[in-house]
């Protein structure tokens, strides 16, 4: 049994790496948390149209990410044991494995695309839906290269880099959401249209601003650089596709459970896939909490498995798990009592246009929130579990 100062200090530690990673998932989420707001104020036809495409593409995300997830228990594995010219080479792959799948992704987006008019969505949803989801498809490729720079810095336990880019972007967006959405400062009113360039345009300078964050830093720049192309070691090629292929198939089968709901809401009407949209973006924030514990856990089960010390990996490990269980039993909480309050946010119910609308949309969003918090628990365990396990490469 651990005394109550064992647990402070280690969730002290596991919050300074996680907190970092958890604000860099979120910008993720948030992304599509601006866009659900801004385009909002433009109609609950606008926000269905944008949850219709992100749905696409979050399946597609996840994907990569799970694929990606693979680099930072092996780096985290190689800086344990002092190899630091294993760290290169994990890297150097797996900046080339990331951008071939941002690539590769993107291309079954544009094809899966035509699915949206054969899939009883309301077609004034899919008319607004499908160049949104086009122009955000392509920010695949950008956000792909990131994953390869943020697992780097994950897996070197330096978190903090990533999270500023992220944050940097997601202040980038709601700039170029408010000049292209609304049509502000001698800008274009493109509504729905201008979310997606938007959102692409902050993606690609994210990337730019890790990639020149790194060269800068004297600690990092031999690791991103001298990189010898014309050498690919396929056994690290295939230890990245081992450990990341099972990992992006698992990430892949939950998140299109998610994206059914969001399908099936649409035939059932806008107001249903409106609410239910509101519902998996919050669901999606908490979610990520427990994703960036679970990137924690990868990089500290991985430190301790380079230095072969078990006994403290499972300390670490189980350090983890009850971190998550009090913070997700706030979570629940939480969608518990704030139910009700929460979607207002995303809504405007004051003006009397759509009022009737946005009202019916709320009232749904409040009830699918109380099923919400029923799995937050579970949720967030078994992301954390899965992490510790990947950062013993199981």
């Amino acid at each position: 049994m651990y005394s109550l100062a064992f647990y402070k200090k280690e969730f002290a530690t596991n919050w300074k790496l996680a907190f970092p990673v958890i604000l860099g998932m979120l910008g993720h989420t948030f992304v599509a948390f601006a866009d659900n707001i801004m385009v909002g104020q433009l109609g609950a036809a606008e926000l269905a149209a944008v949850s219709l495409g992100n749905s696409f593409f979050f399946v597609a995300f996840a994907v990569g990410i799970g694929i990606s997830a693979a680099i930072t228990p092996l780096i985290a594995e190689a800086d344990g044991s002092g190899k630091k010219l294993n760290v290169k080479k994990v890297f150097k792959h797996g900046l080339v494995i990331c951008l071939s799948s941002g690539i590769i992704l993107f291309g079954v987006l544009l094809v899966l695309g035509p699915l949206m008019e054969s899939m009883k969505q309301p077609a004034e949803v899919v008319a607004l839906a499908v160049p949104y989801y086009e122009i955000i498809s392509l920010s695949l490729i950008p956000i792909m290269v990131f994953q390869a720079f943020r697992t780097l810095c994950d897996g070197l336990s330096r978190t903090k880099i990533p999270m500023y880019a992220t944050l940097i972007s997601n202040a980038l967006n709601i700039l170029f959401n408010y000049l292209l959405i609304f049509g502000n400062w001698g800008f274009p009113a493109l509504g729905v249209i201008g979310a997606g360039y938007g959102t692409l345009i902050s993606r690609v300078l994210m990337v730019l601003f890790i990639a020149i964050v790194l060269y800068r830093s004297s600690y990092f720049r031999e690791f991103i650089t001298r990189l010898n192309w014309k050498k690919t070691s396929w056994g690290y090629v295939k230890k990245i596709l081992n450990l990341g292929l099972p990992t992006s198939a698992q990430v892949f089968f939950e998140v299109t459970l998610f994206t059914m709901a969001v399908w099936l809401s649409g035939i059932l009407g806008t107001i249903e896939q409106a609410a239910n949209q509101i519902a998996l973006n919050l669901s999606s924030m908490t979610y990520m909490v427990g994703q960036g514990l679970s990137v924690a856990a990868m990089i500290r089960v991985g430190n301790q498995k380079g230095k072969k010390d078990i006994v403290r990996l499972k300390e670490v490990a189980f350090s983890l798990f009850g971190m998550t269980l009090l913070i997700e039993i706030v979570f629940a909480l939480a969608f518990l009592i704030f139910r009700h309050d929460l979607p207002l946010v995303y809504l405007d119910t004051e003006s009397s246009l759509n009022q009737v609308e946005n009202l019916k949309v709320i009232s749904l969003a409040s009830m699918l929130l109380l099923w919400s918090a029923f799995f937050q628990i579970s949720d967030g365990l078994q992301v954390v579990i899965l992490g510790a396990l990947r950062g013993i490469q199981d």
